[in-house]
């Protein structure tokens, strides 16, 4: 397209558009201003619940997995196509619901995605076979791929910039720790109650979260950018009385003068176009790094343990079980300090100290179990600070408009990324032995700080409208 066509374009759009920059940009002042509330603090914790069941289901099947090895007879090649066929799932439901979110709403979209991966959850129980719980796994995964974009989209926009990224990761906390719950529940369910235990109890949370979504309110940003001013002013209004009503004194906004076209209407083609196209393939190359490593060993490693260093299933899960832990209280310092540090230090610098602990296995061997368990369970720390936080960076990147399709489109290659180290493990264990996937996880890591460094911008402190103009 030639810059006359597309200054056409964008001046067609704005004109198109149904917002009112001003009152936008002054709804977004007393949004950025606003304290940390009660009533913000129960929207983190009901998405939270829907988030923790979404890493929980994540790991699930990983502790199920090494009963299932022996009772349904798979080989390893099965082993990661069960595992991966959540993950593609994912990569489907986090375009397919982060388009329709643009579009319907963030709360509509979040229950269609909530009552899929949770019925989902119920048809894993009745698995006959590696097939029936392939294609159980792929369609739950449809659900959870969808539900955390979204939420993330929605949790970025109630929020001012000063206290953006502390916020949103301490809900995105959640989410590790739904990985470390899935290894509790493993380690002391698994072999008393077998593997459906783990499904089991991966119904609780959504108990909890289908009635408390009424509790929610509608996203004021999107509401805004929709022409629905109105109800947008009423959300605010509501949160605005939350604070005062606890003697709170909140200070004058301080309204930003918005360019028209940061309200304009657009869709999907926009993340192609203009500064986005470099966010978009930074952020996608951010997320397969990330989560091809992480998924792919903590996937794995409780049937590694048991199968290729012939540990006895509880340990195997223990030991799993601690790299998850360790996950989490890395995800906590990370949450706490990432605002002061910046997003892309932090990245850069853990990428590129992922591949010492990677290519220390590679070197060594790999030939006992505690060696593993040390290096793979820092490796998995270290990277995890990025995996967790990079719904808050992939949120920051992109306009209302564009933020819950940008951030699915991005989680997609999250999917991606996941679907392809399990099955990365798989061959490779097979065909050339277990010292050679932490070689090749190494050069991924190497990837991702090479990426960061050249590409990454930084977010911290900044107003969202500011950064995507």
């Amino acid at each position: 397209m030639s810059a006359l066509a597309a200054e056409g374009a964008v001046v067609r759009s704005v004109a198109a558009a149904p917002v009112n920059a001003a009152a936008y940009a002054q709804l977004v002042g007393r949004l950025e201003r606003l304290p940390v509330t009660p009533r913000l603090m129960l929207l983190r914790v009901i998405v939270g619940i829907a988030t923790f069941f979404d890493a929980y289901t994540v790991l699930a099947i990983a502790f199920a997995m090494p009963q299932l090895v022996a009772e349904w007879k798979l080989t390893p090649a099965e082993v990661g196509l069960i595992i991966s066929a959540g993950y593609v799932g994912q990569l489907f439901g986090a375009v397919i619901f982060g388009a329709l979110a643009e579009r319907f709403g963030r709360l509509k979209i979040l229950f269609i995605t909530i009552i899929l991966f949770v019925s989902m959850d119920v048809a894993c129980l009745f698995a006959w076979s590696s097939a029936s719980m392939m294609l159980f796994r792929f369609l739950q995964g449809v659900g959870t791929g969808g539900e955390v974009p979204v939420a993330s989209a929605y949790i970025n926009e109630f929020i001012g910039a000063e206290k953006r990224g502390r916020f949103f990761l301490l809900y995105e906390v959640i989410f590790p720790i739904g990985l470390m719950f899935a290894g509790m529940v493993g380690f002391f369910l698994v072999p008393v109650y077998g593997w459906k235990a783990m499904f089991i109890v991966g119904l609780v949370p959504s108990v909890l979260t289908i009635p408390l979504r009424w509790l929610m309110p509608e996203s004021p940003r999107w509401l805004a950018s929709r022409g629905r001013t109105a109800e947008a002013d009423a959300v605010v209004t509501l949160l605005e009385d939350s604070a005062t009503r606890r003697g709170l004194v909140l200070r004058e906004p301080a309204v930003r003068p918005l360019d028209a076209a940061a309200v304009a209407r657009s869709d999907w083609r926009e993340l192609f176009r203009g500064i986005y196209l470099k966010r978009t393939l930074m952020i996608w190359g951010l997320w397969v790094c990330a989560y091809m490593i992480n998924n792919g060993l903590v996937t794995w490693l409780p049937t590694l343990y048991k199968q290729v260093f012939q540990l006895p299933l509880q340990t195997a899960l223990a030991y799993g079980w601690i790299t998850s832990s360790v996950g989490v209280v890395a995800s906590i310092i990370c949450a706490l300090a990432i605002d002061r540090v910046g997003r892309k230090p932090w990245y850069a610098t853990a990428f590129l100290l992922a591949t010492v602990p990677l290519l220390a296995l590679a070197w060594l061997g790999a030939t006992s179990a505690i060696e593993v368990l040390i290096l793979a369970t820092a490796t998995y720390a270290v990277l995890q600070t990025i995996a967790f936080s990079l719904y808050l960076y992939s949120a920051e990147l992109y306009p209302t408009r564009l933020r819950a399709v940008g951030t699915g489109f991005g989680s997609a290659w999250l999917r991606a990324g996941s679907s392809v180290g399990p099955i990365l493990v798989g061959w490779i264990v097979a065909d050339l032995g277990i010292r050679y996937v932490f070689a090749a996880f190494a050069a991924v890591a190497l990837v991702g700080g090479l990426v960061t460094l050249m590409f990454a911008i930084e977010t911290r402190g900044r107003v969202l409208e500011e950064l995507s103009p």
